[in-house]
């Protein structure tokens, strides 16, 4: 072993061990108390209570109630993101008048913080004060309760996502198209093809691996979402909008509940595990059948 390769060993372990470090412990010991009955108001002793807050878990209407508000919100909201998000890099890309423009201004939305951005929409979409409702009042129209009934609520999360993570998908799409040879599509208009023969015999097969990646990066992120629901709707009305990540805080930060949290956090780690196998396994027999 030469010089060079152990000083690279000398830079390289210290700060692996250090990220390890810092990576295992945290998991190791919220694993341990899961295991645990904890309580830190009013403060309980620890206690080993092998599986049964996984028990209590699964037994919880709540949980699988927050699995599916989860699910709603993140499907539907990636499935528009990336129609809408692919449709306009489409269009940026062709060169339409005022292109730059519109690519500076359609990124704006995905450097807003999340906090700042349900707060606009909280205003928005105020019941009684709302410039929403404001417009829907000059038409002779009801106000409409957006943040009170649970299948607006919904609508509203989703419209919010939407907006935000957007940009995200375009951007990404606008730098795979920009990325294609343009030899094919020279060959293609040549032949007369039609402009969505060449889209769904080229350019979305290309392009496929991107948009699975693109996909899969959307849907976990989406799966973390607390922020913008904590500040927009609490997670109600009642419990409507509470995903998994708000469940879990209210049982860590609010009834206290150590023990439950760190389990409630291992089985979302588990239900993302599973999905992102199952999707990514998909993703390459479909992408396997356009090569």
């Amino acid at each position: 072993m030469n010089r060079d390769t152990l000083s690279k060993h000398a830079f390289m372990w210290p700060a692996f061990l250090i990220v390890l470090l810092v990576t295992l412990f945290p998991l190791i010991y919220a694993l341990t108390v899961s295991f645990q009955s904890i309580r830190i108001v009013p403060p309980i002793p620890p206690q080993f209570v092998g599986l049964q807050n996984y028990a209590d878990i699964l037994a919880s209407d709540r949980f699988w109630e927050s699995i599916g508000t989860t699910a709603t919100i993140v499907f539907i909201s990636v499935a528009i993101q990336y129609v809408v998000g692919f449709s306009l890099a489409l269009t940026l890309h062709h060169n339409v008048p005022g292109a730059s423009l519109y690519r500076v201004t359609f990124l704006l939305p995905m450097f807003l913080a999340p906090v700042c951005v349900a707060l606009i929409a909280r205003m928005l979409f105020h019941p009684v004060l709302g410039p929403v409702n404001e417009l829907f009042t000059m038409f002779g129209l009801e106000n409409v309760p957006f943040l009170t009934n649970s299948t607006l609520a919904v609508a509203v999360l989703i419209t919010v996502e939407v907006w935000q993570w957007t940009p995200f998908v375009v951007l990404l799409m606008l730098a795979g198209l920009q990325g294609l040879p343009s030899e094919v599509f020279e060959a293609a208009r040549v032949d007369n093809i039609p402009t969505w023969r060449r889209f769904w015999d080229i350019t979305f097969p290309m392009l496929l691996p991107l948009s699975v990646a693109v996909i899969f990066i959307r849907l976990i992120e989406g799966f973390k979402v607390i922020d913008t629901i904590f500040v927009l709707t609490g997670g109600g009305p009642g419990t409507a909008t509470e995903t998994l990540t708000l469940f879990a805080y209210n049982e860590g930060f609010k009834k206290f509940n150590i023990g439950m949290t760190s389990a409630l956090s291992f089985l979302f780690l588990i239900v993302v595990i599973l999905f992102g196998t199952f999707y990514l396994a998909a993703a390459q027999r479909l992408t396997q059948r356009y090569q």
